[in-house]
């Protein structure tokens, strides 16, 4: 075992840059799906839940398998489940680019999901594991630069992919990728000794209720504009969401190895509190990409290829300076840039909300820029807190853990978000607006583009207090101690 991770250090350049190029798949298939879905969404005859649902079943599923997978990782070996993952998301690409409705295309991104879990829960511990202390805030902030490429260059490429060829391209772009990726790995990753990894302690009972309380959360919340709040099946299933959350608490308290560690929670407050910034953040960002796509397609008039430029402007500053950031915190600490980075994207999230109807592609850069240097500024940093508040032994649980908080962060944001987005649509709204966007303005589509403006500025406005209260997170965690 020793052996194995001395050469594991030796190769520790060569496997970074290997994890990295693996960690550009799933944000490049995330940015591209949000620039195309206004475009996607009429030729399958998807309302505006159903589009909702086209990420948020990619986050549902990598939401349930995060920390099962990390646990699986860390006795079946990181490497192995890592390529797993190419293999398995490399499929589900596939799979969504042969997609003839939008219920195929839903389950074609639960795929994805599972397969991006496998990803997400072993690329930090593993980078993590073979960089000795004063260099991994410079190799995570360098993995996180590779994800923010990724997120960089999924806006315009899925802008030309969509006018000049079909919504298809945005998944079969993965393809090549991800086949150079696992062959790549099957020659560099030495062979890890296998170990039992017996389905009882991945905490299937764990991950079954996290998955029920998110998707009855979710469902009201993403369906509100057409169901409204009067259905007695919308308080229903948030009092199933609320009954699944209690259960899963009393799960993981009575269980020896639970999924959610709430003894670490409990007595680690920097692990805890750096985790709860990181939700609030996520919470916050990810329906930006999602939201600013629709308004400037849907409400402006602008083309999928414009607005692909246009959203470049934030994932270009978060990678420019995540390694930065990352460099920083191993010389300064982590505390103060997190809660920094948080109240710039906060600043950035007010811009965009403060934006009229008609505002300008300056504007909108502008205000996605700051939002991006905000979030390049808290990432690594509150990143390579969390990993080295751990041992060594627990390091795939935590990254699954983070990457769980990430990703629910994720899932509520186009909810919750999405929802305020299309508080004042009303059934049939999205319908309307897709028309505002391919005929003349007449009353009806002005009316559902206005109100859908005005959901966007509200969306915006409560993604700033999130992210806010994220920065009071940071800022109260406190050093690494045992409480």
């Amino acid at each position: 075992m020793e052996a194995m991770d001395e050469r594991m250090q030796k190769r520790r350049w060569t496997i970074l840059a290997l994890t990295s190029v693996g960690a550009f798949m799933a944000p490049l298939d995330g940015s591209i799906v949000s620039v195309a879905l206004p475009k996607m969404g009429p030729l399958l005859h998807l309302g505006y839940a159903a589009s909702m649902w086209v990420q948020a079943a990619y986050l549902l599923s990598m939401a349930i398998l995060l920390i099962p997978f990390g646990r699986l990782a860390d006795r079946g070996g990181r490497l192995r489940y890592y390529l797993a993952g190419i293999l398995v998301f490399t499929l589900g690409s596939l799979a969504a680019a042969c997609s003839i409705n939008g219920a195929t295309l839903i389950l074609s991104r639960i795929v994805q999901g599972a397969g991006a879990a496998l990803l997400s829960a072993t690329s930090a511990a593993i980078i993590t594991a073979v960089f000795p202390e004063r260099e991994r805030g410079r190799a995570l902030g360098i993995n996180v630069m590779v994800i923010y490429v990724g997120l960089s260059v999924g806006p315009p490429l899925g802008g030309f992919l969509v006018e000049r060829f079909s919504w298809t391209w945005i998944f079969l772009i993965n393809l090549p990728i991800g086949a150079i990726v696992y062959l790549w790995g099957l020659g560099v990753f030495p062979k890890e000794p296998r170990r039992a990894a017996s389905p009882s302690h991945s905490d299937l009972p764990g991950a079954t209720l996290l998955g029920l309380f998110l998707l009855c959360l979710l469902v009201p919340l993403t369906f509100s504009s057409e169901w409204g709040w009067r259905l007695l099946r919308s308080w229903a299933m948030l009092a199933a969401a609320a009954a699944c959350f209690a259960l899963l608490i009393a799960q993981e308290r009575k269980r020896e190895d639970p999924m959610l560690d709430l003894e670490l929670l409990r007595t680690h407050r920097l692990f805890a509190m750096a985790n709860l910034a990181a939700l609030l953040n996520y919470m916050a960002l990810y329906a930006i990409a999602i939201l600013t796509a629709a308004q400037l397609q849907l409400v402006q008039g602008r083309s999928a290829r414009t607005t692909g430029w246009v959203m470049l402007a934030q994932p270009a500053l978060q990678a420019a300076f995540s390694p930065i950031a990352g460099r920083l915190s191993d010389r300064m600490g982590s505390r103060w840039l997190s809660t920094a980075g948080m109240l710039i994207t906060a600043i950035g999230m007010g811009m965009l909300a403060l934006m009229g109807r008609d505002a300008s592609l300056v504007h909108v850069m502008a205000a996605l820029a700051v939002v991006g240097l905000g979030m390049g500024v808290f990432s690594s940093p509150n990143t390579s807190a969390i990993m080295g508040s751990v041992e060594r032994s627990q390091l795939s649980r935590a990254s699954a853990f983070m990457a769980t908080m990430r990703v629910v962060g994720q899932a509520l944001s186009v909810g919750i978000l999405g929802g305020i987005a299309a508080s004042r649509l009303g059934p049939g709204g999205w319908r309307k607006l897709l028309q505002a966007s391919s005929s003349a303005a007449s009353s009806a589509p002005s009316a559902a583009a206005d109100a859908f403006a005005w959901g966007y500025r509200a969306a915006m406005f409560s993604g700033a207090f999130l992210v806010l209260l994220g920065a009071w997170a940071s800022l109260t965690r406190g050093a690494n101690e045992k409480l």
